[in-house]
């Protein structure tokens, strides 16, 4: 028989505690010991309020459905796909730094309530990004991306205030007072190191490896140049930028190019279409075939014809224009080919002549072990350096024969402080002051 819509929840002992229980909306309230006089009170009170509002309890009726920390990266993915843009349209890098930070969040918290994630929870985060080996910096500007996240949300109205104020009481890692390794203090880049690897990189990237030392020039700063962006009318030329790191500060950016730079830019501006990039790894890549083509010993009529075993569709082609990671690779893989490691930590090709393909990176690291594959890595760490860095020998040259504060306008700094970063203090002339007077 269905169930009589008048009857009303019974009044029902609890048999593991001895307490009256009443069930409203499949949830049991507790109405004291059973068979008490208070305990019937509370339990025709809750009738009451029970059948005055519907046969809904003001404690039973149904939720709001709540916001998990998966969702709510969803809806702030959304928002920063359209803030986190350059002038022209495209994402900035502060895009994809937001993605790593996030990545880690979703995978150990994204099915928690959103309004649940507290710092423990956080804290453990933390904890998780310090045994990947990341260093301190770098994870406390990750810790801070995420409590941005929430305090997105609370501007938004999808979350309480409180949300954030309890992330905001989590105190970032301290030098000295945490087990995340420490930053290494990362200086100009020897010149034996960056002459090294002349022989192994294009002409394009040595061009704009040349043009950072003269500059000081942030490396994204070049890779997109085009000649209509240059203008020639005088000594030096002028590069002025639309578009660089604190553009949406409403700073200015400009560079020059002296005779030095004119020379290194010549070559590149010769017969090309003034909307054209003028750094492009898809003419570094056609160059390389030329010089292979060149140097070809097998008859033309023998083996493969030029062109003939390239795929129809590669997963993979080089671009109009370097970006900043294609740059820092292409300057890798010079080092790498400069200063190989030894012979039991390089990598191998497979076959038992070995003439075969070469191993893949997850085979050559499984292959080595951890311990062999950390001594690769302290290798490569000494021996590979970033095109950031010729921004500081650019900045101490400058600062070495004209001052600091020419220094921090041709670098672009607002501040002296910041340019100290990045020009290494010249130590010589405090040496002979002192051996005057100390």
């Amino acid at each position: 028989m269905p169930r009589l819509r008048g009857r009303l929840p019974s009044y029902r002992r609890h048999r593991a505690s001895g307490q009256a229980v009443v069930t409203l909306n499949g949830r049991d309230h507790y109405l004291g010991p059973h068979g008490t006089k208070s305990s019937y009170d509370l339990y025709d009170r809750l009738i009451a309020e029970w059948l005055a509002n519907g046969r809904q309890h003001a404690d039973c009726e149904p939720q709001a459905p709540t916001l998990t920390v998966e969702e709510l990266i969803h809806a702030y993915w959304k928002h920063a796909e359209g803030y986190y843009r350059r002038a022209d349209g495209t994402p900035s890098s502060e895009l994809d730094n937001y993605r790593q930070a996030l990545r880690l969040l979703r995978r150990l918290y994204g099915k928690t309530d959103a309004a649940d994630f507290g710092p423990r929870a956080l804290k453990a985060v933390r904890e998780q990004l310090i045994r990947q080996g990341l260093c301190r910096a770098s994870i406390n500007r990750r810790i801070q991306r995420i409590c941005s996240v929430f305090q997105w949300a609370v501007a938004e109205e999808m979350l309480p205030v409180e949300v954030h104020q309890r992330l905001k009481t989590l105190t970032p890692l301290r030098r000295g007072r945490c087990e995340a390794v420490e930053p290494e203090p990362r200086g100009p880049v020897p010149q034996q190191l960056i002459h090294a690897i002349q022989p192994h990189v294009s002409e394009q990237v040595w061009a704009l490896i040349q043009l950072q030392l003269c500059t000081g020039a942030r490396a994204g700063e070049l890779l997109q140049v085009r000649p209509a962006d240059i203008d020639r009318s005088g000594n030096p030329w002028v590069y002025e930028l639309k578009d660089h790191k604190t553009a949406h500060h409403g700073h200015g950016r400009v560079l020059y190019f002296g005779p030095r730079c004119q020379e290194i830019l010549l070559p590149f501006l010769e017969g090309r279409d003034e909307s054209a990039y003028l750094f492009s790894p898809r003419e570094a890549e056609q160059q390389r075939r030329r010089r292979q083509h060149a140097a070809r010993q097998t008859p033309i009529d023998r083996g493969n014809r030029p062109g003939s075993n390239r795929r129809r569709k590669p997963k993979w082609s080089p671009g109009d224009h370097y970006t900043v990671a294609s740059y820092r690779r292409a300057i890798h893989r010079g080092c790498d080919l400069a200063f190989p490691p030894p012979a039991n930590l390089a990598r191998q090709r497979q076959g038992s002549d070995g003439r075969g393909r070469w191993e893949t990176e997850s085979q050559w690291r499984e292959r080595l072990g951890p311990d062999k594959w950390k001594q690769l890595q302290d290798w490569q760490r000494r021996h590979r350096w970033s095109p950031h860095r010729l921004r500081k020998n650019a900045a101490t040259e400058i600062r070495r024969q004209y001052g600091v504060e020419m220094s921090k306008i041709i670098l672009g700094h607002r501040s002296i402080a910041v340019n100290e970063i990045y020009a290494q203090r010249d130590e010589q002339q405090a040496r002979v002051v002192m051996g005057q007077i100390g």
